[in-house]
């Protein structure tokens, strides 16, 4: 029996497919998962027995990634499932900042009295023209889920699309469109865009990557649409951007008072993924992240552990120990499986930075002494006894 915790609301189409295997938790100290929204878990202290925590969303910065993996915790995230609706957001934010729509709508409420609304309307509206995206040469600098179904619709509205990732996987390649231009250099994307969206992951080398000296580059009068992570983007050069007419408008979708109602910000509210799809979606893979694993011993979509997968155990028992990547531990495992005369079938072992996962199929139950065995040598952080 495995009992779960909800940090966050979770999606009820997610929550049902724990089967009879699976109850809630009140007290997340009972709990081997955590299931997260945007809940902070930085300063939390993580039970012993807990083993997964999954972010229903893309983003893990809420996450303690280096102290989960040190305890052997196993977090997973939910990349792609609200991509669609990041995707439609971003449109709607480049549209925004195209064409001075709220602008418009406010003048009609202003006016919402007058009997001669219409006609006052005629007159008003060149006050909110703008300009179309037809034609216009579109950067998207990401092509991981979200980018690449950015940069595919942005071709189907006739825009000039330039795509920019040098770590782009093998899927998101076969998924990008034959009419996105695969750019090498970030600076022909600073120098060549009327538009430019952001979709990388906040890191270190990643953070205010959009600042003074990109916007230096930047051709006069661009757009830069930020749905990815308020850091991306170094916001107080942005704001100087703005004020001296380099950047045209600012679209973000994390409001902060470095932004919010300034000129020529164009900021909203964290909706990007806050579509009942989006979170039926994510709601939905993480749940299923967390049985394979917790079942099965797979892990699909860490951020802090190896990709790993045997499928359903068909052997008679299965072990999963996660341990630190260094040299000689596969052969103290087998060597104490073989002190305990237990035969191993079939075995799997990855590796990711620091950390790695090994799963051990086995021919018969593993003993409480061989398990203890295995916790006691170096580098091991946590086994569990899958079967």
């Amino acid at each position: 029996m495995f009992q779960y915790y909800c940090l966050n609301p979770i999606a009820s189409i997610g929550i049902d497919l724990f089967g009879g295997n699976y109850t809630k938790t009140e007290d997340m100290k009972n709990a081997q998962a955590v299931l997260v929204r945007s809940a902070a878990m930085h300063d939390m202290e993580l039970p012993q027995g807990l083993d997964a925590v999954a972010r229903a969303g893309a983003g893990v910065n809420n996450i303690p990634l280096e102290k989960c993996a040190d305890q052997g915790i196993v977090v997973f995230n939910t990349p792609g499932a609200n991509a669609n609706g990041v995707k439609e957001l971003v449109f709607a934010g480049m549209l925004l900042a195209s064409r001075d729509i709220t602008g418009g709508i406010n003048w009609v409420l202003d006016n919402q009295g007058s009997e001669t609304v219409a006609k006052d309307a005629e007159k008003a509206k060149k006050a909110f023209a703008g300009c179309e995206i037809c034609g216009k040469k579109l950067g998207v600098i990401g092509l991981g889920a979200i980018g690449v179904k950015v940069a595919n619709a942005a071709t189907h509205l006739g825009m000039d699309v330039y795509g920019y990732d040098p770590y782009i996987s093998v899927n998101a390649a076969w998924n990008l469109s034959r009419s996105v231009k695969h750019i090498s250099n970030v600076e022909d994307i600073y120098k060549e865009c009327d538009y430019i969206t952001i979709h990388v992951p906040l890191m270190e080398n990643t953070k205010k990557m959009l600042n003074k000296e990109a916007f230096d580059m930047m051709k006069q009068e661009v757009v830069i649409l930020n749905f990815a992570r308020d850091l991306l983007v170094d916001e107080e050069a942005i704001l100087v951007a703005l004020n001296e007419g380099k950047v045209k408008k600012y679209v973000t979708d994390f409001p902060n008072s470095t932004t919010a109602g300034k000129e020529g910000c164009i900021v909203i509210p964290h909706l990007g993924a806050s579509t009942a799809e989006s979170e039926d979606n994510c709601a939905v893979m993480a749940v299923q992240e967390v049985i394979d694993y917790l079942e099965n011993g797979n892990i699909r979509n860490s951020v802090n552990f190896p990709s790993c997968d045997m499928g359903i155990c068909a052997a008679e028992g299965r072990v999963a120990i996660l341990h630190k990547n260094a040299k000689g531990l596969i052969g103290k495992y087998t060597a104490v499986m073989g002190d305990n005369n237990i035969n191993i079938s079939d075995m799997t072992n990855k590796s990711r930075g620091d950390y790695a996962y090994s799963l051990l199929d086995i021919d018969s139950p593993v003993t409480e002494a061989a398990v203890e065995q295995l916790k006691e040598i170096a580098g091991v952080l946590k086994v569990r006894v899958i079967k």
